[in-house]
């Protein structure tokens, strides 16, 4: 019995390193986006541009640093919500005022504390619907029932569920075409255009994120209309 438990050892030792290794990423990547967040938060108190771009530049470069540790990790909520930030620092830092790029940072702000919680939360998400439930950001696609088993969303209450958040979006699109300098606010919707018909030409895309693109464009493509020809 002895001999048995020597020669097992290694493999348990083996899954127990395994196991240990994502979490241990998981904290690293916490870590790392807990100074992410800290460099923006320094970023939007600035009242001078330049210093305020200084901070922007420094919280990119800490994310571009911790994508080995995030992917390593593994937790696919904290990158979509990570890679929204950094879309939107990266915007921050091509607008010509403060109260444009407050806009944007907020907004990152917002996706950085989301890359958070989602690292804490890693263990418990809980989701066969894999990138509908990402491309869908925070909202919650899942049903749960009164004992916690887990029930895939049928194909209309996804729908709602695209619609219910794509309100939000729309919400503060129009916010960024009203704020934010004609120009910018064009080269931000042209972004995101391009970006869902991208998605769109992916072979592989799932049901929930060929909806999710679609009807991002189709609101992207109103706000671009209202914007005309300022950024041409």
């Amino acid at each position: 019995m002895k001999q048995l438990q020597t020669l097992l050892l290694p493999f348990i030792l083996l899954g127990l390193l395994s196991s240990y290794k994502p979490n241990q990423s998981c904290e690293y990547a916490s870590s790392n986006v807990g100074y992410v967040k800290s460099e923006i938060e320094k970023a939007v108190a600035m009242t001078d541009l330049q210093l305020t771009r200084f901070h922007t530049y420094k919280a990119i470069n800490a994310i571009e640093k911790s994508k080995k540790e995030l992917d390593s990790c593994g937790c696919e909520y904290a990158i979509d919500n990570i890679t929204l930030s950094s879309e939107h620092l990266k915007m921050a830092t091509k607008t010509s005022t403060l109260a444009s790029t407050a806009i944007f940072l907020n907004k990152a702000l917002k996706e950085t504390s989301d890359t958070l919680t989602s690292l804490k939360e890693h263990n418990t998400h809980k989701s066969s619907y894999g990138n509908d439930v990402l491309a869908l950001n925070t909202v919650n696609l899942t049903n749960e029932s009164e004992h916690g088993s887990y029930t895939p969303p049928t194909e209309e209450l996804l729908k709602q569920k695209v619609d219910s958040s794509l309100a939000s979006y729309r919400t503060s699109l129009d916010n960024i075409i009203s704020t934010v300098n004609c120009r910018e606010a064009r080269a931000y919707a042209d972004r995101i255009f391009e970006q869902c018909e991208q998605q769109l030409l992916k072979s592989n895309l799932s049901e929930g994120k060929k909806y999710y693109n679609l009807k991002t464009k189709e609101i992207t493509a109103e706000a671009i209309e209202k914007l005309g020809e300022c950024g041409k």
